[in-house]
């Protein structure tokens, strides 16, 4: 009996040994597979990343443009209200105008700039460098965002301040 065991384990262990090499061989394409479909998940969430980015930007320039407009309209109101400006009104109307123009000049270069930066990182081959870019260019945005509203303010309060000097001078 132990002969019949020994010739049945020389015929059985070549067959086991063909099932666990042919099943390895199955596995590694599949692997393979869910490896690039893992690469290529990341990438279109990336670039749906970058779309959002990108639309977000959009939505702070409409912000920006309408209020840049806006002081643009209280500038020009308060510049149609002064029929004879004294002699300091002037020049204070004239650098908020110049201030002014000199934020949509700046708004304009940054939207070349960050549209710029979004078709550099929407090329990028390397998933973990595209999602640093993405990352940095956001930390830009908000920092470019938050110098911008305090940019605002300060026109604002000019235009308050000369407001605010025409009705003493009624």
């Amino acid at each position: 009996m132990e002969e019949g065991e020994a010739k049945m384990a020389r015929l059985v262990y070549p067959v086991i040994l063909m099932i666990a090499i042919f099943q390895s061989r199955l596995a590694w394409p599949a692997a393979a597979e869910r490896e690039e479909l893992l690469k290529e998940q990341s990438k279109t969430r990336q670039e749906q990343q970058a779309k959002e980015l990108k639309a977000r930007e959009q939505l702070e320039i409409l912000k920006r443009d309408q209020q840049v407009n806006q002081t643009q309209q209280q500038l020009d109101q308060i510049k149609r209200q002064q029929a004879d400006p004294p002699a300091g009104q002037l020049p204070l109307a004239g650098q908020a105008q110049h201030q002014l123009d000199q934020l949509r000049n700046d708004q304009q270069l940054q939207r070349l700039q960050t549209d710029q930066q979004i078709n550099r990182i929407q090329r990028e081959t390397d998933p973990l460098r595209r999602q640093q870019q993405i990352n940095e260019l956001e930390r830009q945005q908000q920092i470019r965002s938050l110098q911008e509203q305090l940019q605002r303010n300060q026109q604002q309060q000019d235009l308050d301040r000369l407001r605010h000097q025409q009705q003493n001078l009624r």
